[in-house]
């Protein structure tokens, strides 16, 4: 099946995956730009997989405050390399994961880390779990790894933090 210039491009606009990486998936989704996708994202999230055991103790922390300074969170996100933690991909997810945390006031990381006996919706009180504010058909989960696919390094969120003026702790 031939996959042409402008089938490969769109999809890359959508993703932003490699162009063999369009190619490939177009072809074996014989040319349905839907089901590309879909393949691209699997393989995201099983590169995502391969790569949960190596050491990521480079990263940034990113700062959020909200229009008004009356809400603001911080999130560390760590990735393997300096190099990686400069790229527009990483900064992006920084950012978009601060805005997350400011806005859905998540209480846990992810699932695993909901204490025993805590009765809570993962999908609601972890990060990783939620949809994300931008895009509800996605998982912050999902964001992260489509990041692992781009850079092919293991990104991870560390910690997070979320203040609000008048808060109790």
């Amino acid at each position: 099946m031939h996959i042409s210039v402008e089938q490969i491009k769109a999809l890359r606009e959508k993703t932003s995956a490699g162009v063999m990486e369009c190619k490939n998936a177009l072809q074996e989704a014989e040319a349905d730009l839907e089901r590309a996708c879909e393949i691209l994202q699997e393989r995201g999230l099983a590169k995502a997989e391969k790569k949960k055991d190596r050491l990521a103790s480079e990263g940034r922390i990113e700062a959020y405050v909200h229009h008004g300074s009356r809400i603001g969170a911080m999130v560390e996100l760590n990735c393997e390399t300096d190099f990686v933690a400069k790229t527009d991909e990483f900064k992006a997810l920084a950012h978009d994961l601060a805005l997350q945390v400011v806005a859905t006031n998540p209480r846990f990381l992810s699932a695993e880390d909901i204490p025993e006996g805590e009765d809570v919706v993962p999908e609601e009180a972890c990060l990783l779990e939620q949809p994300f504010i931008k895009d509800e058909s996605k998982r912050v989960r999902q964001l992260v790894a489509e990041v692992i696919a781009k850079t092919g390094e293991k990104v991870h969120v560390r910690r997070f933090v979320r203040f609000e003026v008048g808060e109790e702790d």
